[in-house]
């Protein structure tokens, strides 16, 4: 009888296993759509000001592309790190763009509160699909694309960042 009870829990353990070895795996940056990167530039999005912003105008600097949400609150504990992040770099080239994945109202709103100093875009949930276009295929957020000067994606993550990932990446960029 125990023995079986033995090969049942070591069942369990290696279904739990192999589930988890395929979250992680949903997790990760998967490959691109093909022409994803000619498709990004040729956007433009609304700001929550009222204005347009061409994001093809964001080319030729080192860029963080941000997918966010009010909503997402791995997200807002971000941006106050993404934000001195651009205030420390922008003077050496390096942009960032916010690319929310929400409704206008609640983007104002948090802005008023949390004020940030590099561009924001609204996307509604069409950014979601512009974010599984960039690899992002749990569709996840927050996403963070770095994209070199050249155009060339140079790494991707899901998930919050840290300063340790923004240190890293500021060497590739």
């Amino acid at each position: 009888m125990e023995r079986r009870h033995f090969l049942y829990a070591g069942a369990a353990l290696a279904a739990a296993g192999a589930g988890a070895t395929w979250a992680w795996w949903r997790a990760q940056p998967q490959a691109m759509t093909a022409g994803v990167m000619a498709q990004f530039w040729g956007l433009t999005l609304d700001t929550p000001q009222g204005e347009r912003l061409a994001l093809g105008g964001l080319r030729g600097k080192p860029l963080l592309v941000n997918f966010w949400a009010t909503w997402c609150p791995p997200c807002v504990e971000e941006l106050p790190l993404l934000n001195a992040f651009y205030r420390q770099n922008s003077a050496k080239g390096w942009q960032i763009v916010g690319i929310a994945v929400d409704k206008l109202a609640p983007v104002q709103a948090f802005m008023q509160r949390l004020p940030l100093d590099f561009p924001v875009v609204l996307s509604g949930a069409e950014g979601l699909n512009l974010s599984q276009q960039l690899g992002n295929q749990a569709r996840g957020l927050p996403f963070t694309v770095l994209v070199g000067a050249d155009g060339v994606i140079l790494n991707r993550k899901i998930g919050k960042l840290s300063e340790a990932d923004l240190a890293k990446w500021q060497e590739l960029g």
